[in-house]
Parts: C-alpha cells; structure tokens; sequence
C-alpha cells in the first residue's frame, strides 16, 4: 500500500466511523472538511472503497432514502450506494489511531491524524505530536543549515522564499509547542483558547478543518477543535 493511499483509508474509515454515507458525500468531506484532499478525484476515491469492501472494513447499501428511490428510475441509473463501516473496520480504525510510527509526523499523514484527535488517547496524540516536532525541528535545522551554505549565492528572491520557508516551519513548531504544553496540562484546545493560548484554526466544526500540506499554522486567531 503506498503512503498515499494509506493515508486515504485512514481518513475514509475515520469519516464513516461517524455515520454512513455515499460515495459524493464522502468525497465531499474529503474535499471541504480534510484540505490534504483537497486536490482528488472518483477515480482515486471508488478503488478504495472497493479495497476496503473486500477487506470487510465497508459494505456497501442501497440508499435508502425516498429521493434516492423516487430519482434512480426517473435518472436511468441505480440508486445510489450508501457505505457503511462494519464492526471490523470500526475496529481496524481505532487500530490505525493508535499508531505512532513516523509516516504519524508527515506533512499530508499528520494533517488527517489531527483531524481526528478527538478520538484518540492522549497518550497516543502526545508522541504523534512531539514526533511532529522532533521532524520539524530536524527539517528546520537542515534549512537553516543549507542557507548558511548557500547565501552568497542567492539572489534576493530566492534568499527570501528560503526565509519566508523557515519562518512557517518555526510558526508551526511553535503551535506545537503551544498543542504539546495543553495536552501536558490535561487541557482541551477550547479551554486553552479562552485562556488566550494559540492554536491551529478549525471552526468549521467539521474533523480534519486544516490547512493543506505546506500552509502554515495560524497562531494568531484561535479556533476550536475538530472533533
């Protein structure tokens, strides 16, 4: 399975964990509710649900609902297919929350783990993000090593997109570090926030409401938390 992929599953399963849907819907949320999904299509989308079918973790419904029955016959078309989660892919999701390997820390993989916070133990969601910052402040010190080397050579647009590039990696290490001293504290983000503390926008009240890969943490509204 590539990483792609996985990460695909995981947010599939994680959005079915809270009702049923059908495959626009689904694609739907991915899109609006999860932005690392932002830039995919149905032809990425059904292969998965077909993969998680056949690996039992989905089954596959008639939509039930009196539109879908009254439009199928008038359209031409089948009703259209309601997915569901089963007791084993509820239990392969709360499997996959609880992993903290390094593909956790990742830009694209660690914006879906965010989104469903949640409903993860916090243990689990304390070393996905300090992992998280352990591999920004490795990457940070690669960057800023690589502009030491490089800056008589750089023109002054280049040297300042490299700037601009450290200064979002430090924005979010900073919002981690603002993540990791409320979950130290055992305060939720909502409480931290009326307390004045920094965190990651998300007030659609949507799971996964984040920024895509590469978009810095805000630090400077504060939001609440996906759920």
């Amino acid at each position: 399975m590539s990483r792609r992929s996985g990460i695909l599953e995981f947010a599939v399963l994680g959005l079915l964990r809270e009702s049923p849907m059908h495959g626009y819907e689904l694609r739907k949320r991915l899109n609006t509710s999860l932005g690392v999904f932002r830039a995919f299509s149905y032809g990425t989308l059904y292969p998965c649900l077909k993969t998680l079918v056949a690996n039992g973790w989905l089954i596959e419904e008639p939509g039930n609902t009196t539109e879908d029955a009254l439009a199928a016959p008038l359209a031409g078309r089948r009703a259209k297919i309601v997915y569901r989660l089963t007791a084993e892919g509820k239990e392969h999701f709360e499997e996959l929350l609880s992993q903290t390997g390094p593909d956790a820390y990742e830009d694209e993989h660690f914006a879906a783990r965010f989104a469903f916070f949640g409903r993860t133990p916090q243990d689990v969601r304390m070393r996905v993000l300090e992992g998280r910052r352990s591999r920004l402040e490795e990457r940070l010190e690669k960057m800023r090593a690589s502009l030491a080397r490089t800056r008589e050579r750089l023109d002054d647009y280049t040297l300042e997109l490299q700037r601009h590039g450290m200064e979002s990696v430090e924005r979010e290490v900073r919002w981690l570090n603002e993540l990791i001293e409320s979950e130290r504290a055992g305060r939720d983000l909502k409480g931290s926030a009326s307390g004045g503390s920094a965190q990651q926008d998300t007030t659609t009240g949507e799971p996964g409401d984040l920024p895509r890969p590469g978009d810095t943490p805000r630090t400077d509204s504060p939001g609440d938390t996906a759920t």
